[in-house]
């Protein structure tokens, strides 16, 4: 599909909402939205929506996180 969609052309209609299970379907066995819009060549943004309007829960973002959960180093010495 995505190598039919002219970069930046409108999507509508039928194509939308068969592009937008697409996304669905690989974004839920883990593809990022960085990967999905790489391989689609639509932006981020555009991917995200997509995403969005097809009731996709969005993943966290990953890395560490920063809180309290850890002890200060040396804590129990």
């Amino acid at each position: 599909m995505a190598e039919t969609l002219k970069k930046g052309s409108r999507v509508t209609g039928a194509a939308r909402e068969k592009l937008a299970a697409d996304l669905k379907r690989k974004y839920d066995s883990g593809a990022s939205i960085r990967a999905l819009a790489e391989e689609t060549g639509r932006s981020y943004g555009f991917v995200h929506r997509m995403l969005s309007e097809s009731g996709v829960i969005l993943r966290g973002r990953g890395g560490a996180t920063r809180g309290k959960n850890k002890a200060p180093a040396g804590a129990g010495s």
